[in-house]
């Protein structure tokens, strides 16, 4: 099977954690991200409720944005 045709997982609540922690977000700022709640992302990483391989790929996705964001020089330096 190619790696285009594997069906993709849900992320261990750990690694979600891991995720959010990296790119120094609250879990209410992780949700909002992949437009959901800080609610449903405490659920992600308790384990409570498993998250769909979309919105895993969402945020891994808008979390390199985030930290290309933060290395950007504050002030207006160009």
């Amino acid at each position: 099977m190619s790696a285009a045709t594997r069906r993709a997982t849900s992320p261990r609540p750990a690694e979600i954690q891991r995720a959010r922690a990296a790119v120094h977000l609250t879990q209410a700022s992780a949700g909002a991200l992949v437009h959901t709640t800080g609610r449903v992302w405490r659920q992600w990483e308790a384990g409570d409720r498993a998250m769909h391989p979309a919105f895993w790929e969402l945020f891994r996705i808008k979390a390199r944005s985030v930290t290309a964001l933060a290395a950007l020089p504050v002030g207006g330096a160009r």
